[in-house]
């Protein structure tokens, strides 16, 4: 699998813009949570996968990957119901030295 099929985008909310502008000193309670960034990834894609596809896309350091199964969500259109596909999601937390500029 290419690097480029692993990670298909960035998800860019409020939730994740506070925690990738949050330093690794000021979550000490909780180790390696400055600093993570979030991203749409194939869904058999596994961490160590991830790992490298972000270290190579971006040239930056991760410390960690979180992974979350998203389930879909179902849907009415009309009169027929339908649901929205299947998604993975990963949480990557990266170097103290190192951001992502996404904006």
């Amino acid at each position: 699998m290419d690097i480029y099929e692993i990670v298909k985008r960035p998800i860019v909310t409020e939730k994740g813009t506070h925690q990738s502008q949050q330093s690794h000193e000021a979550t000490r309670h909780t180790d390696a949570r400055g600093g993570a960034y979030a991203f749409e990834v194939h869904s058999r894609a596994t961490k160590p996968m991830i790992k490298q596809a972000i270290e190579k896309i971006y040239g930056v350091r991760v410390l960690s990957v979180r992974t979350a199964n998203r389930k879909g969500k179902r849907r009415r259109v009309r009169y027929k119901t339908g649901k929205t596909a299947d998604w993975k999601k990963a949480v990557v937390v990266l170097d103290a030295n190192d951001h992502i500029d996404l904006f």
